[in-house]
């Protein structure tokens, strides 16, 4: 899968956040390269507060934070953050060990490229990723001639997320086509300095699943929904909605902790 067969290199398009210089990842220009451990391994994505989550992860993610959908494609994203450029779960380069990550952070420094010349996807390193290195890696990407155990393992996972995210796309469709979504926004109503109320501030506008409608489908569906799965990811969604409050005082928390300082 890291090899290329083809005489030209494949043409890579699309832009993900994270990755600064994604390329195809080969022999011929990786062989000397691997990863290295780095003092803040999850910086990369301290300034991100939305993260793109696929529906097999939201039991566990339903635990740590919101799960909301976002945008007319009704995107799930796991909220991180309720400020434009923050990472609540990343402090000093390192992830909050007792939080769920997301498996799109995981899967760091690769990723899955579309090779539109080819009608494929191509395995793809960033090689502008602080981990990344030719100069003494710890794991290597290739081991002789193959990919070495570390790749094939990362390849795996790969592979595994895609196939998660074609199937989160197939279960949007479905609840799109049902009319499941509504609008939603959250709002935070803090205290002034005297203790009267502060002026409500809006935190996000975003779709969720009405359980209202979800429980008025006909029974056929929701036994079809219980059986693939469906039913226990959007309650878990719904479940996961009473992290905004988590997120608020973590937020508070983070902000007085700045001002001691």
């Amino acid at each position: 899968m890291a090899k290329n067969e083809d005489a030209n290199t494949p043409t890579v398009s699309g832009n993900v956040m994270f990755y600064e210089k994604p390329v195809p990842l080969n022999k011929d220009q990786h062989s000397k390269f691997g990863v290295k451990q780095v003092t803040k391994p999850f910086e990369f994505m301290a300034d991100q507060h939305f993260l793109p989550l696929t529906a097999p992860e939201f039991g566990a993610a339903s635990a740590s934070m919101p799960i909301i959908f976002a945008g007319e494609d009704r995107s799930p994203l796991a909220v991180m953050g309720i400020r434009s450029g923050e990472n609540l779960f990343v402090n000093d380069g390192q992830f909050e060990v007792d939080f769920y990550m997301p498996a799109f952070a995981r899967r760091y420094p690769f990723v899955l490229a579309g090779d539109q010349a080819n009608d494929r996807f191509v395995v793809c390193v960033d090689e502008d990723a602080e981990c990344v290195t030719d100069k003494d890696p710890q794991q290597m990407f290739f081991d002789k001639e193959d990919t070495s155990q570390f790749t094939k393992e990362a390849f795996q996972f790969l592979q595994s997320f895609e196939r998660d995210r074609q199937a989160t796309t197939k279960m949007i469709e479905e609840f799109k086509a049902l009319d499941l979504f509504e609008s939603k926004e959250m709002n935070f109503q803090g205290n002034n300095a005297d203790g009267t109320p502060a002026p409500r501030q809006k935190i996000a506008d975003y779709f969720a699943v009405s359980e209202e409608k979800l429980k008025a489908l006909p029974d056929e569906k929701l036994a079809e929904f219980s059986k693939n799965g469906y039913l226990a990811v959007a309650y878990a969604h719904l479940v996961s909605l009473g992290n905004w409050q988590r997120l608020v005082n973590m937020t508070l928390r983070r902000t007085q902790a700045a001002a001691n300082t």
